[in-house]
C-alpha cells in the first residue's frame, strides 16, 4: 500500500481532537465531493466511545467464520507480515462475508486486538462482530462494529489489500478514515493537510456566531438571523482563503 497522502503522523493525530461530524462539516468547505457520499450509510456501534475519535489509513480485509473449510483462506503468518509492513496509524476495515444475518464468529478479541496494536493499528471498523470487549479496551484498540459475539467459530481471512464494503460504503486500501461514535468518513488526499486548521476555524465560527449568541438570555429572532448571516459570510471567507492557498497565492497554511 503506497500512500498518496502528504500528511504527517502528528497531523493525523491532531484530527482525533475533532469529532467526526466536525470533520464532515469541514469536508463540506474543503472538498468538491458530493455531500451525500464518503461516509457510512448504515448504523454502526462504537463499543469504545470513551476513547474518542480515531484516524488512520485503511487496511482492508475480507473475513468469514461460518465455513469450516475454505479453498482460498489466507495464511495468518503472511497476513501478519503484510499488516506489520504498512505505515501507521492504521485502521483495520473488515468486511465480514457472513454479515449481516449470518454472523457466527469474530476476528477480533483480546489477542488480535493486542497484536494489531503492536502493528501500529489504532482500531477497527467491521460490519461483523467483536468479542473480549473490556480486554480490547484495555489494549487501547477501538472498535466500530455491528454487534458483540462470543466465539471465533471457523474464522478465516479470505482476502486482504482489496476494496471492501462496510455499512454501505466501499473502502479502498490506503484511504484515510476518521471515525467515532457517530460513524466514519473517508478523507481525500487533497483535503487532508488542511483539515485540522479548517476544522478549528469552523468550530470557532460556530462558537462565536451560533452557540454563544443563542445561549445569551433574551436574544431576539432578529439577532439570531443576523448571527446566521455573519456565520455564513465567515464560512464563505474561509472558502475564499482556502482557494487562495490552493492556487499558490498564499504561501503557508495560515487561515485566520
Amino acid at each position: 500500500m503506497s500512500s498518496s497522502y502528504s500528511i504527517t503522523h502528528g497531523q493525523i493525530k491532531r484530527l482525533t481532537r475533532h469529532n467526526t461530524p466536525t470533520i464532515a462539516n469541514s469536508m463540506g468547505v474543503l472538498s468538491q465531493r458530493k455531500k451525500t457520499t464518503g461516509f457510512n450509510l448504515e448504523p454502526t456501534t462504537d463499543f469504545m466511545p470513551e476513547m474518542g475519535a480515531m484516524c488512520g489509513y485503511a487496511v482492508t480485509v475480507k473475513y468469514q467464520a461460518s465455513q469450516e473449510k475454505v479453498e482460498h483462506a489466507v495464511d495468518y503468518l503472511d497476513y501478519f507480515k503484510w499488516m506489520a509492513s504498512l505505515p501507521a496509524p492504521k485502521i483495520v476495515v473488515i468486511q465480514d462475508l457472513d454479515a449481516p444475518d449470518g454472523i457466527v464468529g469474530s476476528f477480533w478479541g483480546e489477542c488480535n486486538g493486542n497484536r494489531h496494536r503492536a502493528f501500529g493499528c489504532v482500531g477497527t471498523i467491521t460490519d461483523g462482530a467483536i468479542r473480549d470487549l473490556h480486554e480490547m479496551k484495555n489494549a487501547g484498540f477501538k472498535a466500530l462494529a455491528r454487534r458483540l459475539c462470543v466465539a471465533p467459530a471457523y474464522g478465516k481471512v479470505i482476502d486482504y489489500n482489496c476494496p471492501v464494503t462496510v455499512f454501505g460504503l466501499q473502502i479502498k486500501p490506503g484511504e484515510l478514515i476518521h471515525a467515532d461514535h457517530h460513524g466514519f468518513i473517508t478523507i481525500p488526499p487533497d483535503v487532508a493537510p488542511l483539515l485540522d486548521e479548517v476544522s478549528n476555524q469552523y468550530d470557532l465560527a460556530e462558537l462565536e456566531h451560533i452557540i454563544t449568541p443563542c445561549r445569551r438570555p433574551g436574544i431576539t429572532l432578529e439577532e439570531v438571523i443576523a448571527e446566521e448571516h455573519a456565520f455564513q459570510q465567515r464560512i464563505q471567507k474561509l472558502r475564499s482563503k482556502i482557494e487562495s492557498v490552493r492556487s499558490g497565492k498564499n504561501e503557508g497554511m495560515q487561515i485566520v
